[in-house]
């Protein structure tokens, strides 16, 4: 180890020294300067002070066997990286891959109602209104058990005061409709139902108006049914409305296409709403509309086009080769004599030159 010498040490020696010479001083003036130049070294001790505690000391070091990163896992063979996988506690990849879906409504009406054939037009007194009340009521205890099954998820439901609900929320999907809200409309709309209300409505004018009830509206049909899980609960209930609306859809050119804004017209659907009853915050939406099969099909609307009558172009007549020739004769001498006739006498005769 070398011997360490400060700076105050090397002036002590110089001052002890006795005088000499200016030769001997001259020989000894090297070593001292090189002492003085000296910096100070500290050398670390590496043991430590407390030996008891050195096995302690060396489990806190944990050797690790660090990947070959040149290694391709082309040229691992399938047993050497089974074991391998096996050694590190890893499971192997599945050949499909999992992501988490979210189930926000049905795709469709399970156990649709039927509508009996006439309905808004037969009264109770005649015997097809007679049969319709029979039929209805008939097919009214899968809806109270289905009743039952919502009760028991949300305690405040009833068939009597649903319908008054259910018609606002009718109103106030068709309202932000014929608005053009969508982002408002999905507050009321599931998301079935959303792209079959939203289609169509671009580069179009709706005016819309819900003006009276006719007969209040009521619940006609009621249904549960599971998902997946039994846990996974949704509830469909069917709602009768028939009220006087007004409807009148103009197209981009401010064309009627459909419907009028002075007239009214009576207006009988069975709307379906939804709610996934398992889901807390769950909301009742509008989810579709039964059309039944009696129902006579929709006129189109009336468009109206542009009629262009295109005048009958004249088709070109085929030439001989003789023709064609004298064609091509006649157009090519014909620009010599016009570039002639348009250049003066005497710049033709004597063409001059400036510089």
């Amino acid at each position: 180890m070398e011997k360490i010498v400060s700076a105050k040490t090397c002036l002590r020696l110089l001052q002890a020294m006795p005088a000499t010479s200016s030769g001997s001083l001259g020989v000894l003036a090297p070593p001292v300067q090189n002492m003085l130049q000296m910096q100070q070294v500290r050398h670390r001790q590496t043991k430590h002070w407390k030996p008891e505690f050195k096995r302690l000391r060396k489990l806190k070091f944990v050797k690790i066997d660090l990947p070959n990163l040149r290694e391709k896992p082309e040229d691992i063979s399938k047993e050497e990286m089974r074991s391998r996988m096996k050694e590190r506690g890893v499971l192997p990849p599945r050949p499909w891959m999992e992501r988490p879906f979210h189930i926000s409504c049905t795709g469709g009406i399970f156990e649709a109602y039927v509508p009996p054939e006439g309905d808004g037009k037969k009264s109770l007194i005649s015997t097809t209104g007679a049969k319709q009340k029979l039929e209805f009521l008939e097919k009214k205890s899968k809806s109270l058990m289905a009743v039952r099954k919502i009760r028991s998820y949300e305690e405040s439901f009833s068939t009597d005061d649903f319908g008054a609900e259910a018609q606002d929320i009718y109103i106030k999907a068709h309202t932000h409709m014929a608005a053009k809200e969508k982002y408002q409309i999905r507050e009321f709309v599931s998301e079935r139902c959303y792209p079959e209300m939203m289609h169509n409505v671009k580069d179009k004018t709706i005016r819309w108006k819900f003006l009276q009830s006719l007969e209040p509206p009521r619940v006609v049909h009621a249904r549960c049914t599971e998902v997946i899980t039994k846990e996974n609960q949704f509830a469909q209930v069917t709602v009768r409305f028939h009220s006087q609306q007004m409807l009148a859809i103009y197209d981009r050119f401010g064309r009627l296409m459909h419907g009028s804004e002075i007239l009214t017209k009576d207006v009988l659907e069975y709307v379906v709403f939804e709610k996934h009853i398992s889901n807390e915050y769950g909301k009742w939406r509008l989810h579709d509309k039964i059309i039944p099969d009696w129902l006579p099909a929709k006129q189109p609307a009336p468009i109206t086009y542009r009629l262009i009558e295109d005048a009958e172009a004249e088709a070109p007549k085929e030439l001989s080769s003789g023709e064609e020739t004298t064609q091509l004769e006649a157009a090519s001498e014909q620009p010599k004599e016009q570039l002639q006739l348009a250049t003066p006498v005497e710049s033709r005769a004597k063409p001059s030159m400036t510089i």
